[in-house]
């Protein structure tokens, strides 16, 4: 059973950047691979990044590539998203999860998320 924890969301202007944190239960960690997930309102739940359980191997959405970037420390059991160059698009509840499978999926574990609001 592994438990996660989002944190790092809040209000930003279009332009400006966001560290999300997802903070992992349990010693087993390095073996998930670890997803960002986002949904907006009125709108499905879409993948935005993916990264492999020993951070080697990453996997990004078109529409945030170049300007996300995934990354996990597995010693602190926490994966991060960096986010720069945001946009009013980018607004979202942001979620993780956790994989034992390839970053495809399917996502075995979920966070609560966190709410990511870009302002224009």
């Amino acid at each position: 059973q592994v438990q996660l924890v989002e944190s790092g969301g809040g209000l930003v202007q279009a332009g400006g950047s966001l560290r999300l944190s997802c903070a992992a239960s349990g010693r087993t960690f390095s073996r998930y691979a670890m997803g960002w997930f986002r949904q907006a309102p009125g709108k499905e739940r879409e993948f935005v990044a993916a990264i492999s359980g020993n951070g080697g191997s990453t996997r990004y959405a078109d529409s945030v590539k170049g300007r996300f970037t995934i990354s996990r420390d597995n010693a602190k059991n926490t994966v991060y998203l960096q986010m720069n160059s945001l946009k009013p698009e980018d607004t979202a509840v942001y979620y993780c999860a956790a994989t034992s499978s390839y970053w495809s999926g399917p996502y075995d574990y979920w966070g609560q998320g966190t709410q990511v609001t870009v302002s224009s």
